[in-house]
């Protein structure tokens, strides 16, 4: 802490980013500030919420960058936290994204179905709030409009051509004058001018009707619907039809929701709406939000954007080139006085699951280590060793951060070193390769180990830590009843019992890691055996090499399924039929 106050001394009176770093050099929060020596001091002094305390509380360092501009902050902040992906940011992190319809800008243009806006030249229609009416709408313009289908030009005309879908670019001369008409009329549909589709189609569904053809008839009162579920859904209108998107925001106890409208065609079509932490002050994480929102994830911009009036317009029409406006009076006030109230009603609604989930996640996490006498232990690995009877020994491990799974740090092991059923043996091994990798890597070490076992295992793991790679992080062991439940913990050198109540959310908290650790160990050694047994059975069979053996294992995925294949589906793995044949018996004869 004394080299943060000497540090803190140090901070410039100018704009830029401070990277905030926990005891291994991880860096665990990104911000930017228009004054550096006010902002950072002020992680350091007063009184802060829980959250924000938490995050002081690891603390260990901070580095700075110091900006000419707001601007230069803002942009380096995204780029900052895109790099280092640090825990505490944690806007923008869920795959949420809409589909669009996209005209593509090649010589043979093509309607595709898209999640992703890029700029490459295309025409972008969206965000849409219906994916399936979405791709319901593409259909029917594809069986109006015949555009290439294809992804690269065949040599000869597909069945798009023959069903009356494509016109049958790679074999016949397509004139630009064609495409461009095309595409304008597909354009135009998506801009607004639908309704004379619409009207062909209702014509055609009544003519359908009463020639007693009610199965035609049916399919176009459903392509109508998806008509009117893509395009006429949001009755909320603007009379001016301009594209725009509209933010409002609401923040309370550290906590912030951000909710945008998307209007098209002067129609609210769709709503984006996230609730996340925030560690800074409101309005410069919402302007951080909003670069995010459009720079990285890519949502299409739209030709003006409206915001609350305490956000800084400038700024934004700076980063994003882009129309921008705060309005004071008239019905664009309104929308964005409405969607900030959506946002104050979205995070009331979720105050309750957040305080609900924090007691079930991240106190405690805290309450643990405080029974256990050590730092909250807010990332967590824990592991578990899987075999039978020595064979296929294969180890997992899990990492839990604030009390919730990561997936994404989830790792699998074979074990190479160890002969026949020593889980000792296999835990030292598991644990010397995950932790000398880290080492080597200078990844995240975690604050507390967790194995499944007792003593041994304890012991086993210690003396690979402390002995040879002089690592002190402590472990303890997770052993179960005889019904294979959570039953107790272990902790220290000797291993000394800490007592959890079984209703409390700590030993919840234990029982899901070891529940979860376990299963991943199961699954990942049922594959490891199920390709073994599959590859031992196969082995003695005449005519089958490794090319073959993995021919099969990828057709039928295990060695239940081609037991009970026929010879003719074998055949269909790419095995000859006297192959085929011989692998049917010798299976057969197995049994």
């Amino acid at each position: 802490m004394a080299s943060i106050k000497q540090k803190l001394m140090l901070l410039p009176d100018q704009p830029g980013c401070y990277l905030m770093k926990n005891e291994f050099g991880k860096v665990i929060y990104v911000g930017k500030a228009k004054v550096l020596k006010n902002r950072v001091k002020s992680y350091f002094s007063g009184s802060h919420d829980g959250k924000t305390q938490r995050l002081v509380s690891e603390i260990k360092d901070f580095e700075y960058i110091v900006t000419s501009t707001e601007m230069e902050a803002l942009v380096l902040e995204m780029n900052l936290i895109k790099k280092h992906d640090p825990r505490y940011n944690v806007m923008l992190k869920d795959d949420k994204s809409y589909p669009y319809l996209k005209v593509t800008s090649e010589k043979q243009p093509r309607l595709l179905y898209t999640r992703k806006v890029k700029k490459d030249g295309g025409k972008y229609f969206g965000p849409f709030v219906n994916a399936y009416a979405a791709q319901e709408t593409k259909k029917l313009l594809d069986r109006i409009f015949p555009l290439r289908k294809c992804d690269t030009m065949p040599k000869r005309v597909c069945l798009y051509y023959h069903i009356g879908q494509c016109l049958g670019p790679c074999v016949y001369d397509i004139t630009d004058a064609q495409n461009r008409e095309m595409v304008n009329e597909i354009v135009k549909f998506l801009s607004g001018g639908y309704q004379e589709v619409k009207n062909e189609l209702s014509e055609k569904m009544l003519e359908a009707s009463e020639a007693l053809n009610f199965e035609r008839a049916k399919e176009l009162r459903d392509q109508i619907h998806h008509i009117e579920a893509v395009m006429e859904k949001q009755k909320m209108m603007t009379a001016d039809l301009v594209d725009r998107d509209v933010f409002g925001y609401h923040f309370d106890k550290g906590w912030m929701c951000v909710q945008v409208f998307f209007i098209r065609q002067g129609k609210v079509i769709a709503r984006d709406i996230s609730v996340f932490p925030f560690y800074g002050e409101a309005h410069e994480d919402l302007l951080t939000f909003i670069g995010q929102f459009y720079l990285q994830k890519n949502h299409l911009l739209p030709k003006e954007i409206l915001l609350p009036n305490q956000v800084d317009a400038s700024l934004v029409q700076q980063l994003l080139d882009v129309k921008v406006l705060q309005p004071k009076k008239g019905q664009k006030k309104e929308l964005v006085e409405l969607a900030t109230k959506n946002a104050m009603l979205a995070l009331n609604e979720k105050f309750a699951l957040i305080e609900h989930d924090e007691a079930r996640t991240v106190k405690a996490v805290e309450n643990l280590g405080e029974k256990m006498g050590i730092e909250p232990p807010y990332r967590i690995e824990a592991f578990d060793n899987s075999n039978i009877h020595g064979t296929d020994p294969v180890s997992a491990m899990v990492v839990f951060i604030d009390g919730k799974p990561y997936k994404k740090e989830y790792r699998k092991y074979k074990i190479k070193t160890v002969e026949g059923p020593d889980d000792y043996a296999s835990m030292k091994e598991v644990v010397r390769r995950r932790y000398s990798r880290l080492l080597k890597e200078e990844g995240e070490f975690p604050s507390l180990i967790l194995i499944d076992g007792g003593k041994g295992q304890i012991a086993a793991a210690q003396d690979v830590l402390e002995n040879e790679l002089n690592l002190f992080i402590p472990v303890a062991g997770l052993s179960k009843d005889e019904k294979h439940r959570t039953s107790q913990l272990w902790l220290g050198d000797p291993p000394q019992m800490i007592h959890l109540e079984r209703n409390s959310q700590e030993f919840y908290l234990l029982q899901r890691i070891q529940d979860e650790v376990h299963r991943f160990a199961i699954t990942f050694h049922r594959k490891v055996r199920s390709k073994s047994m599959f590859e031992s059975s196969l082995d003695r069979i005449a005519g089958i090499g490794d090319k073959r053996k993995k021919l099969l294992l990828r057709h039928f995925g295990s060695f239940k399924k081609m037991k009970e294949a026929s010879v003719e589906e074998i055949q269909e793995a790419g095995i000859p039929r006297a192959v085929a044949e011989e692998i049917l018996r010798s299976l057969q004869t197995d049994e």
